[in-house]
């Protein structure tokens, strides 16, 4: 029987290029998971797929996820645009080089391990999840990436 879980995924950055930090908190079986990570030179959009990725690594075993993201660019790249990138070698309709297309590739390829529901829900609205997701984030950042006590 396929495991049930959630999944909540934030990228924060202090500038753009900047330091960035993402974080994910997971729900299943009772259980309550905080991820978060660090690094010194990114993009927030970087952050956004470095989240669902991450958290996708950490499931072991094929699974139902529902993952919820405030990334309009995480939603739209891996539900619609991924498509047309794949087909096209890695180019956009404008014949340039898909952005992120390593981070693209991983999360392309951990997306077919799993059936995954991807759900867009409002920053910063008061969704405790996505709320979470963003604390850890942004202690990413200002802790650097060391580990929460």
């Amino acid at each position: 029987m396929k495991s049930s879980i959630t999944i909540y995924t934030d990228g924060a950055c202090k500038g753009n290029p900047g330091e960035g930090g993402w974080g994910a908190f997971i729900e299943y079986n009772n259980e309550k998971v905080k991820l978060y990570g660090y690094e010194e030179l990114t993009t927030n959009n970087r952050m956004e797929i470095i989240a669902a990725i991450e958290a996708l690594r950490s499931i072991k075993e094929k699974s139902d996820i529902i993952i919820y993201t405030d990334s309009k660019y995480l939603m739209n790249g891996i539900n619609t645009w991924i498509h047309s990138w794949k087909k096209n070698n890695w180019r956009t309709s404008s014949n340039k080089d898909v952005k992120n297309v390593d981070l693209w590739k991983i999360i392309d390829e951990l997306n077919s391990n799993h059936s995954i529901e991807w759900s867009w829900v409002k920053g910063h609205s008061g969704n405790p999840g996505n709320e979470m997701a963003d604390e850890l984030a942004n202690f990413a950042i200002n802790s650097k990436g060391e580990i929460l006590k």
